[in-house]
């Protein structure tokens, strides 16, 4: 039978299961990400001895999918991981393909493939009657374009977690958070977590009322300006559209940065009314004092007065964040890890400024 002829089961993201080999292929990371958890949590569920290895297709090197797919003492089950299909190596192409002839007992082989020709003749045996021989399967995570398409997907994560709510409540979630289905996925995920699973067209223009883009430089202007609520809120939106944590700890760095020059400035030329000194809002002369661009960054200033021991707040929230920053790029670890850290430096100012008592 000629590769190709064969056609091998197609499942949705939500229905994926393990396989002798799994194909996830299509542009929509987010997706795909959830089908590869589904399985990897099936297969842990069953025996959660399961050896789980990832391999990267790009730096693949001759041998090495058979080397972790051997036996071992233990007969425990595999699940290899693949990830970059659509940038392997020939070496991995041409091993794929054998091992698709001779695949290993109590092993799940999952084959990430985003797009694109590379790895046609592979993806075409996997398809094909090779693949079909084996039991594969296939799960085509295709990117959610249109409006429908993302309010069924919307309509499918609310059922997930045993949520009921109206129809125009759903297509008033999907038009707000429109950047991504990872930041509609957790925007249910919250939404239900804050008022049940009973919800109404009033529980999500509250959720959704008033959202604006979160930018790094808004979150940093409300931070310093001591609206930690609000900074809070727009430290969680960011983080929700999948803004990368180190960009906001750095406009908050130099946010904090600003504010200290102007406080240096004002100490070194005088700040009294009457003297010669430099004043908010003054425009700035030819000796480079800070003009009306600095106005915002004095009035934030303000909130951030000295400390008994001599040191200012906003130098001690410079070396948190610095610490925070370092701790962040050296874990390399995903969104949800990192985020904590710089919301810990907003709560910690919120702290500061509530008074005693």
């Amino acid at each position: 039978m000629a590769v190709g002829k064969a056609k091998i089961a197609q499942l949705g993201y939500d229905e994926a299961r393990p396989a002798p080999v799994v194909l996830i292929s299509g542009p929509e990371q987010f997706l795909a990400d959830r089908a590869a958890r589904t399985i990897r949590e099936t297969l842990r569920s069953a025996d959660p001895s399961i050896e789980i290895h990832d391999v990267d297709a790009s730096g693949y090197t001759a041998g090495e999918l058979f080397t972790i797919a051997s036996p071992s003492l233990f007969a425990e089950p595999r699940l290899i991981r693949v990830t970059g299909v659509e940038k392997s190596s020939d070496a991995f192409i041409d091993d794929a393909k054998r091992y698709l002839e001779q695949p290993a007992d109590d092993t799940t082989l999952v084959l990430r493939h985003a797009g694109g020709q590379r790895g046609k003749a592979l993806l075409d045996a996997v398809r094909g009657a090779p693949g079909h021989a084996l039991g594969a399967v296939e799960v085509p995570c295709a990117e959610l374009k249109k409006d429908a398409e993302r309010i069924g997907f919307a309509q499918a994560e609310f059922r997930r977690l045993g949520a009921q709510i109206p129809a125009a409540a759903v297509r008033a979630l999907v038009a707000a958070y429109g950047s991504g289905l990872g930041e509609l996925a957790g925007a249910i995920e919250q939404l239900v977590s804050d008022r049940g699973t009973r919800l109404s067209e009033d529980d999500v223009v509250r959720a959704t009322e008033g959202r604006v883009e979160a930018g790094a430089f808004k979150m940093a202007d409300a931070a310093t300006a001591g609206n930690a609520g609000e900074a809070l809120l727009l430290l969680r939106q960011a983080l929700l559209a999948g803004t990368d944590p180190i960009p906001l700890l750095a406009a908050l760095n130099m946010k904090v940065r600003a504010m200290a020059r102007v406080f240096g400035a004002q100490g070194r030329a005088g700040s009294s009314p009457s003297g010669s000194g430099w004043h908010p809002g003054r425009s700035s002369g030819p000796s480079g004092r800070p003009g009306a661009g600095a106005r915002p960054t004095s009035r934030g200033r303000s909130i951030w007065p000295p400390r008994p021991n001599g040191s200012s707040r906003a130098g001690a929230a410079t070396r948190s964040m610095r610490s925070n920053a370092m701790y962040s790029s050296s874990r390399g670890a995903g969104a949800g890890e990192r985020r904590e850290p710089l919301a810990r430096v907003l709560r910690v100012n919120d702290r500061r400024e509530r008074p005693a008592g």
